[in-house]
């Protein structure tokens, strides 16, 4: 039992000692390219857009490969159909990206406003519970964001997803450098209160 006390605590103490320098030179990388994206919010739509029509198109291939392999399956006919629409879709895009652009921008609109109303219903439910006034708040934010989206609506298409898309790299990146210093002064703190132990 106390070996295995010993490799926990050992795995342990390795994420703290070398994984963080690891994780906040991965976050410090992910956040550079989340400001060259809120830099370039053009060129980073129009690269999630071919990116994501890339994806429909292979992704057609892929069902369409499987409806013809599997022919005596019940379902072959809408995996070919299914298949069919996605390389059409994704020819689309890659084809036109700004087109695609003008989509994601509708689909960000809708996303905001379906978060947003959920989680305004979500802090009404809360009652008095801790964090309801944050959840509202976040909730509120999504759907000025979605309204003034719709506002700017066409125009902001061409800088709304590249941003969008930024805005989550930065943030995911510098979560990752928070969570690596964490962890080193973690194991800062646990080296110093282990000192009196050893003397």
């Amino acid at each position: 039992m106390s070996s295995n006390t010993v490799s926990t605590d050992d795995s342990y103490s390795y994420s703290l000692k070398r994984g963080w320098r690891t994780l906040a030179i991965a976050g410090a990388v992910v956040g550079l390219l989340g400001l060259f994206a809120i830099a370039f919010p053009l060129a980073t739509g129009i690269s999630a857009t071919l990116a994501l029509g890339a994806l429909l198109a292979l992704s057609g291939i892929v069902h369409g490969a499987h409806a013809v392999t599997a022919r005596g399956w019940s379902g072959s006919l809408w995996q070919l159909a299914l298949g069919i629409v996605a390389v059409v879709a994704g020819v689309l895009l890659l084809a036109n990206p700004v087109i695609g652009l003008l989509t994601l921008t509708i689909l960000a609109i809708a996303y905001l406003l379906a978060d947003g109303i959920a989680e305004l219903w979500m802090s009404m439910r809360m009652a008095d519970q801790p964090g309801r006034m944050s959840v509202a708040a976040s909730g509120v934010l999504s759907l000025a964001l979605a309204v003034l989206l719709w506002a700017g609506f066409p125009a902001d298409a061409a800088w709304a997803i590249g941003l969008l898309v930024g805005v989550s790299l930065f943030m995911t990146g510098l979560s990752m450098g928070i969570v690596a210093i964490s962890g080193r002064n973690m194991d800062d703190t646990n080296a110093t209160a282990g000192e009196p132990r050893s003397a």
